[in-house]
């Protein structure tokens, strides 16, 4: 089943610490994710910033709001317990506890109020109710990202070749291969020789060199244009080559180039707009937001 959502996470966290003992949050992720049935890659999956796992997130959450309700307390860094209050919750809410059993709560949208204050959003209710903050977040960079991928294709069907070899070239750079820009400049950009359309050195040091196809195509590129970089590669004793393009690759293609001998890497036009963002290439930064979270060691006293 898919991941709960931090409010549907509620009440089960809460009948987890039932019996008022203290216990670490990291403990009762594996056990909820026991009781929801959540498969291995479920239990795996990380927010897009790949910083947080998607279900520790939410029941953080889940357990914020709980004590901003006085339903948990805190009783060490990280470890809670279930309050009187919490009980009597579970006794009263047998099926579902969620923000609108917490909003009836004393004290509840004082905290949250101050909370937010200090802290910003807090899984504010609205469309995304089921989502944490930073789902949100993330949610909105990614559609920000992927505008920008799009408009990155668009402005490199509309441009050159060459300068479509010439930003293979930085992109390359930037990663670690080539060298410097003025070598890897001199090894690419000629179209046309048997199939290949420039090599670049894999290292520094040149130890290895691979071979690049770079095209922009509108439709997607075949097995048979695999096959025609596969025999270039042997044609010049090669082993490892990148095939990039604007557009995508057909499932056949992909077969293909994952069975034969020769090391063939394919860079489809998502996989190329997402490299030239995580690479600085062509966009700009406008606006950079930090997000923060309290340091509990600087507010220790017993350092």
């Amino acid at each position: 089943m898919p991941i709960p959502d931090f409010q549907t996470l509620m009440r089960p966290l809460l009948a987890k610490i039932q019996d008022g003992k203290e216990y670490p949050i990291k403990a009762l992720v594996d056990a909820l994710a026991d009781d929801f049935k959540l498969t291995v890659e479920e239990r795996q999956q990380l927010l897009p910033s790949g910083r947080q796992g998607v279900l520790t997130n939410r029941i953080a959450w889940a357990k914020t709001h709980l004590r901003m309700a006085g339903l948990v307390e805190l009783t060490a860094r990280g470890v809670f317990c279930i309050t009187d209050r919490g009980k009597s919750i579970l006794r009263d809410h047998k099926e579902r506890v969620d923000l609108r059993v917490l909003r009836a709560q004393p004290g509840y949208e004082a905290a949250r109020t101050k909370k937010r204050e200090q802290t910003g959003p807090v899984a504010e209710t609205s469309n995304n109710e089921s989502q944490t903050p930073e789902e949100r977040i993330e949610e909105s960079y990614q559609a920000i990202r992927e505008g920008l991928g799009a408009e990155i294709l668009q402005k490199l069907k509309a441009g050159s070749p060459s300068f479509f070899e010439r930003l293979v070239v930085e992109l390359l750079v930037k990663m670690g291969y080539g060298g410097t820009r003025k070598d890897a400049g001199q090894a690419i950009g000629r179209s046309g020789d048997e199939g290949i359309d420039g090599t670049i050195k894999e290292d520094r040091l040149g130890l290895d060199t691979i071979y690049i196809q770079a095209k922009r195509w509108e439709g997607s590129v075949s097995r048979p244009e695999i096959q025609k970089f596969a025999g270039a590669l042997q044609g010049f004793r090669a082993k490892k080559g990148i095939f990039i393009t604007t557009s995508s690759f057909t499932k056949e293609a992909e077969d293909y180039a994952a069975k034969i001998d020769s090391k063939i890497v394919l860079i489809d036009g998502e996989q190329l707009w997402n490299l030239m963002l995580d690479y600085g290439i062509g966009v700009a930064t406008v606006a950079t937001y930090a997000i923060q979270k309290v340091d509990s060691d600087y507010f220790s006293e017993e350092n």
